[in-house]
């Protein structure tokens, strides 16, 4: 009769090489590697899992230990700077970070186990409590105070009320929308026309507040000279732009029409 022995459990390859150099009492920096090499394989033959996933990986560590066997057979290779190669050295430094990582997850393990035990309790001071504050006695407060030292505070806080300034957008000003409609512009260069019946259109245009109401008031002498209500004259070229009423009823009712009164 077959007794059943129970294999313990490990969470991975370097998981069971850790386990053989510790339970050897091995140096890690020196490993014997054809010893640890024979107990893996001796565990690998022992394990039973159908998991082959987790199988794949210790046959992997498997292959690996037995390459390094065979290149420790082998004449070892220098590097260019005269030395000799170990074919350990990538491994040994897998298993320490390993282990590094292995405690560490110890360690954070006891904090939680730790952490679990620890309870707190809500503050439960009164309101009246919180919102209390030592009155404040003026005599103490003003104790060696004198002008002098009143007006350095206030200098002070001056000063440093001038220091939040931002010294470029504080000068900048409001921009405002400015509301400009054509009929009420055409409204108005049609009253202005009315009053003076021969102008230049500098002196117009000179009169407008804004570049808007410059271009506003053009579009409104091009809409009042094709509807007939004003003429156009220049005699030279670069001469100046004179505007002459014509009627001032003419296009009235068509303006009407488009823009409305």
């Amino acid at each position: 009769m077959a007794i059943p022995v129970k294999l313990p459990v490990f969470e991975g390859p370097l998981d069971l090489l850790l386990h053989l150099i510790d339970k050897n009492k091995i140096d890690i920096y020196d490993i014997p590697i054809v010893e640890i090499t024979d107990q893996y394989m001796e565990y690998i033959h022992s394990m039973e899992t159908e998991d082959l996933g987790i199988m794949s990986e210790f046959m992997v560590m498997a292959a690996t230990l037995i390459d390094i066997k065979c290149r420790m057979l082998l004449p070892k290779e220098v590097t260019e700077e005269g030395e000799e190669e170990d074919p350990r050295a990538e491994l040994v430094e897998r298993l320490l970070e390993y282990k590094m990582y292995k405690y560490m997850s110890y360690e954070l393990r006891d904090r939680m186990e730790e952490s679990s035990s620890v309870f707190y309790k809500t503050p439960s001071v009164p309101k009246e409590v919180l919102s209390y504050r030592e009155p404040a006695d003026p005599k103490a407060l003003l104790e060696g105070m004198t002008l002098q030292r009143l007006n350095q505070v206030f200098q002070s806080i001056l000063k440093r009320q001038e220091e939040k300034v931002d010294p470029i957008r504080s000068k900048f000003g409001k921009i405002e929308k400015e509301e400009v409609n054509l009929p009420d512009k055409m409204q108005d260069v049609r009253q202005y026309a009315k009053e003076h019946r021969f102008f230049r259109f500098r002196t117009l245009l000179k009169a407008q507040a804004s570049k808007t109401q410059i271009v506003v008031t053009f579009l409104a002498i091009l809409e009042l000279m094709k509807m007939g209500a004003i003429r156009i004259m220049q005699e030279h070229l670069f001469d100046e732009i004179q505007i002459e009423t014509v009627d001032y009823t003419a296009g009235l009712q068509e303006e009407e029409e488009n823009y409305g009164n």
